[in-house]
């Protein structure tokens, strides 16, 4: 399978609600446009892109890694299914394989790493859900990266995207109950 475009987004957060950031937090999403083999086609096996999501997952994560400032603490991975495509076309290349890369690139990983899936047209913004990498519990770092890459995906197509952050919410204050 073959990418059409990537897009990498770098978002620095200084100051939140009009106050400064704890410290400033990078969030970076690196996202994949690909060819959706079952566009339109529906079948049950999507094996084709399972194989494809570990491989997937290992070139977004190289891709984001280097533009982040400090190690990631944060992740996230999420997809767009074009207008011929199904939900199980994302969630195949996300899930079963895709992790495994991810969590190797940072350096663990023992946290569930959250996810999203939608169908959606040319433009259609992605919400990434990120949550650190070792405690699914740890509130301060549940956020959330929007993104959307120009021109995909268009109805045969699939966005992949891999979301990694340095930090969580840049002023958290919530805290867990007692």
């Amino acid at each position: 399978m073959e990418i059409r475009r990537l897009t990498v987004i770098k978002d620095v957060v200084f100051t939140e609600g009009g106050l400064s950031a704890a410290r400033p937090v990078t969030r970076v999403a690196a996202c994949a446009v690909i060819a959706n083999p079952y566009a339109g086609n529906p079948q049950d096996d999507v094996e084709q892109l399972i194989a494809f999501g570990a491989e997937l997952g290992e070139k977004l994560v190289q891709e984001a890694l280097p533009l982040l400032s400090g190690p990631a603490t944060s992740y996230g991975k999420a997809a767009i299914v074009g207008t011929a495509g199904d939900l199980e076309h994302a969630a195949a290349l996300l899930h079963p394989r895709m992790g495994k890369p991810m969590r190797a690139a940072i350096g663990g990983g023992a946290a569930i790493i959250p996810s999203n899936v939608k169908i959606g047209a040319v433009g259609e913004v992605l919400d990434v859900p990120l949550g650190h990498k070792d405690d699914v519990w740890s509130f301060d770092h549940f956020d959330t990266l929007s993104v959307m890459v120009p021109n995909a995906p268009r109805p045969d197509e699939i966005v992949v995207v891999v979301a990694l952050a340095d930090g969580g919410r840049p002023r958290p204050r919530v805290k867990k109950p007692e």
